[in-house]
């Protein structure tokens, strides 16, 4: 049927029979009254929206003199079969009449709605015409027919895809003003959710906008649900535009506008972003609920901002809002990644105290908060708790406590636990079975690692993380067949290797110097379409570096080039590292330069200090200290690292000047001394034999509450060695021993070769038996300062002891042993057993020296002359 325009259209002369509608408007009929309505109720309209008619109501008349006073309701018209047909023309029904009929019921809206369902398939006209308007326009003037009128956009824009909102927009607009309704903003609400409900978000923006310009703000829920659309298919910046744009027209939203804005924050990973959004909600009066300051809380805790977490929970609290489990959980672990274990276990006292059950989250995370401070027993007392009190421990419990046992070298109880798993039925993964493997070999039990590996294959559970657990043990312990086989093993097994397992491969293949294998190694990873990563590099040129092959680690630096990989800093390194420990430090500097100049790298403090070690090491002090003032120009902060090479090389070159300098340079940044500058320090006065600034700065570190090590203890008793006062020697012995600090072979070297050259000959004895009482045995320097003493101070009894403890050792007695053994018994005039030495000497393939040759022809012997030493011979 051709579409008609409205009768209400302006400037068109309406036919005379709707001319007098207009007039004197009569619902109908020439009478303004309708007969009773019949007992028997009549169906409502059917799935086509027609009426369905009443066979016993059949033959009855429906207007007349004797039509009761009742007038037209909804009510009537559900027991009025066919009341539309006869007053509305029958089959002669068109848009203009339809229209006519619905502007009769504007304040009958439930009416209308029947009518334009009866009358919608007898004249066939389109939805989004006149007739659809102005029936929308009715409905949404009545609270009863809201949700009819929604349902009907809704239809209207999902059986409309092709038509814009600005389209929809101005029909309803026009159509308004056609016939006299006034601008309801439900009808543009409405129109707009209908857009949001079937997913057409870019035209619901766009039917947002035109309200706007025509000054109809929506109903902040419609503008919510805009919002969460684009917030769900991430389209945040024009959320935010919209949101911007409500705020303009004096719009802020409700509380689930900020919960909204909130929770996409988070989700986006910028908790700030969601801190920001609250406080600017509390900031306009917005007051927060519950659900937004649970939301502030989970935000603060990723930020790792504790004290505003705790306030906010206090806050929270004093506003009679109850925090969520969730909320308590994530402060929990949040207190928890910040060491706070005291905060940690009071916030769940108090979750507890509110009624909120504990969650095996919270709990497992106290459980590892114990782990870690070491206290096994109170980890396991909550274990217990849980699962007396519950909830019931998970498998993230269970690894947590098998993974601490295993680190603690409790297998006993690690055992015990992974067996409790499968009693209870708790799913075992290959993180349980690795933590049990590695915990076997870190407490030196292999074949048990093995034996559950080969059940862990058995049983299908081995994947390559477990694998590879068992073949970085094969690689560090140098068994590399073992390791071959084992990647053969996973390779018939469907388990293939990862980077992770070529790179151990490679990394064992350079420990045994096998430089070719682990090329070969490298190249089957190639060849398996495995991209090796910057960690597979570094094995590469730190392994050719260590083994003097420079070229070979500028070629695989070249080759990373030609790669997708982007070196990273541990790449860069090792490649100067390498250069520095073969002794081609300028070149590693001017590498250095190169990488930065053309590649962007940032040098890292690790960087410059392989550098300046590898100058002070070469005695190149003038280019270590250009290199320091260079790390400092380009914004790298020295460390006690830097600053105790920089000392040795200065103690090196004989610049006390420049040590005094340094140590007041790490005082104006603020950087402690620390063991090893203090050490550094103590050596280089104490080789300068300027013990009493070497003594001064031991003082001055056992004052800041500094242990001594073993090595400054022993340089300091060297010092007092070297000068015979082994009186001071001893009292620093005695304060070490006292402290707890044991002593160690080179130490009881030194006293006891100081002790027998000032004849503290029972003080030697005693130290020497307490070494040997400690399982200290002497080597080949303790023995060599044992006999010659001995033999200096005339004891060559217990000289010949000490050379045949050695013997009975397997250790070899060098040149001067056998000197001085040989001198002594030329003393004694034992001509005889000093050249039987000399001819044991000459046995072991020790070729005698000139001091040898001379004792044995008296040529140091005061008291032989040649002729006695000759008639003895």
């Amino acid at each position: 049927m051709r579409k008609m325009r409205s009768s209400f259209a302006p400037k068109r002369i309406s036919p005379p029979n709707l001319l007098r509608c207009l007039i004197n408007p009569k619902p109908f009929c020439s009478h303004s009254r309708l007969p009773n309505a019949p007992d028997d109720p009549i169906p409502d309209a059917d799935s086509t929206g027609k009426i369905m008619p009443n066979p016993g109501s059949a033959g009855k008349p429906i207007h007349g003199p004797a039509c009761p006073k009742q007038t037209l309701d909804s009510a009537s018209l559900d027991h009025v079969p066919y009341l539309f047909s006869a007053k509305h023309g029958g089959d002669e029904m068109n848009e203009a009449r339809v229209i006519d009929a619905l502007l009769g019921y504007k304040n009958d809206a439930p009416t209308a709605r029947r009518y334009y369902n009866w009358s919608k398939p007898r004249c066939g006209f389109d939805e989004g015409g006149d007739v659809f308007w102005v029936l929308i326009h009715v409905l949404v003037g009545s609270r009863e027919t809201f949700r009819p009128a929604r349902n009907l956009l809704i239809r209207y824009v999902s059986k409309c895809p092709t038509r814009k909102p600005s389209v929809a927009v101005k029909d309803m607009m026009d159509c308004a003003e056609k016939f006299g309704f006034e601008l309801n903003l439900r009808a543009f609400d409405y129109l707009l959710n209908g857009y949001i409900r079937c997913g057409r978000v870019d035209d619901a923006v766009d039917c947002f906008n035109l309200m706007i310009e025509r000054n109809m703000i929506p109903f902040v829920k419609s503008m919510n649900s805009l919002l969460s659309a684009l917030v769900r298919r991430n389209s945040m910046d024009d959320a935010r535009r919209l949101y911007s744009q409500m705020v303009v027209v004096g719009v802020t939203g409700d509380c689930f506008t900020i919960q909204l804005f909130m929770r996409a924050s988070l989700r986006k990973g910028k908790p700030e972003e969601a801190v920001e959004i609250f406080n600017d909600a509390k900031n306009r009066g917005a007051g927060p609920d519950g659900s937004m300051y649970n939301l502030a809380i989970q935000a603060a805790c990723k930020m790792s901002n504790l004290s505003m977490a705790f306030g906010l929970l206090t806050e929270m609290r004093e506003k009679a809002f109850l925090p969520s489990q969730e909320t308590y959980t994530n402060a929990i672990m949040a207190s928890m990644r910040g060491r706070n274990m005291v905060e940690a276990l009071r916030l769940k006292d108090e979750m507890v105290s509110c009624g909120i059950p504990m969650n095996v989250i919270a709990v497992t995370s106290l459980v590892k908060g114990h782990c870690e401070k070491g206290d096994m027993v109170r980890a396991f007392d909550l274990f217990n708790e849980m699962k007396e009190k519950g909830p019931s421990p998970n498998e993230f419990t269970f690894s947590v406590l098998i993974e601490w046992c295993t680190r603690n070298g409790d297998m006993e109880k690690a055992v015990e636990l992974y067996d409790e798993m499968k009693i209870l039925g708790v799913p075992l993964s290959v993180f349980h079975v690795n933590s049990m493997i590695q915990g076997y070999l870190i407490s030196r039990t292999p074949e048990k690692a093995l034996k559950m590996f080969d059940e862990s294959v058995e049983a299908g559970v081995a994947n390559t993380f477990i694998c590879n657990s068992i073949l970085s043990w094969f690689c560090k312990q140098g068994k590399i067949d073992e390791a071959m086989k084992l990647v053969s093993m996973m390779e018939s097994k469907g388990i293939e290797p990862n980077v992770v397992s070529y790179n151990n491969m490679m990394l064992a293949h350079f420990k045994a110097k096998n430089m070719e294998e682990a090329r070969v190694v490298f190249e089957k990873m190639l060849e398996k379409g495995i991209k090796p990563n910057n960690f597979t590099y570094s094995i590469l040129i730190d392994g050719y570096s260590k083994n003097g092959d420079i070229q070979k680690a500028i070629d695989v630096l070249n080759l990373i080039d030609s790669s997708n990989v982007t070196p990273n800093e541990f790449v860069y390194n090792s490649f100067i590292n390498g250069l520095c420990k073969a002794g081609r430090t300028s070149n590693a500097r001017d590498a250095l330069r190169k990488f930065i100049g053309e590649m962007g790298f940032g040098p890292s403090v690790m960087t410059y200090n392989s550098i300046i070690d590898g100058f002070v090491k070469g005695g190149k002090l003038d280019s270590a200290i250009a290199t320091y003032r260079e790390m400092c120009v380009n914004g790298v902060s020295p460390t006690v690292v830097t600053y105790t090479s920089l000392i040795h090389g200065c103690f090196k070159s004989n610049k006390t000047d420049l040590v005094l300098k340094l140590r007041n340079e790490m005082k104006d940044k603020g950087i402690k001394p620390d063991i090893p500058v203090y050490g550094a320090l103590i050596d280089g006065f104490v080789k300068k034999h300027d013990m009493e600034n070497a003594s001064a700065l031991f003082s001055e570190l056992l004052e800041l509450g500094l242990y001594p090590s073993v090595a400054i203890y022993n340089s300091l008793i060297s010092g007092y060695r070297n000068l015979g006062n082994m009186d001071a020697a001893l009292d620093l012995y005695k304060k070490m021993t006292s402290d707890g600090i044991r002593c160690d072979l080179p130490m009881y070297t030194t006293l006891i070769d100081g002790c027998l050259k000032e004849r503290k000959l029972d003080v030697a004895s005693d130290l020497y038996s307490k070494m040997l009482e400690e399982g200290i045995q002497p080597d080949e320097v303790m023995s060599t300062a044992l006999v010659t003493g001995l033999c200096k101070k005339g004891q060559l009894e217990k000289a010949r002891k000490s050379f045949e403890e050695m013997g009975k050792k397997d250790m070899t007695p060098n040149i001067l042993i056998y000197t001085a053994l040989i001198a002594e018994y030329f003393r004694e005039g034992n001509l005889a057993k000093a050249f039987a030495l000399h001819d044991e000497m000459l046995d072991k393939g020790l070729t005698p020296d000139g001091c040898t040759y001379d004792i044995l022809f008296g040529k140091k012997l005061g008291g032989l002359n040649s002729h006695s030493a000759t008639g003895n011979i």
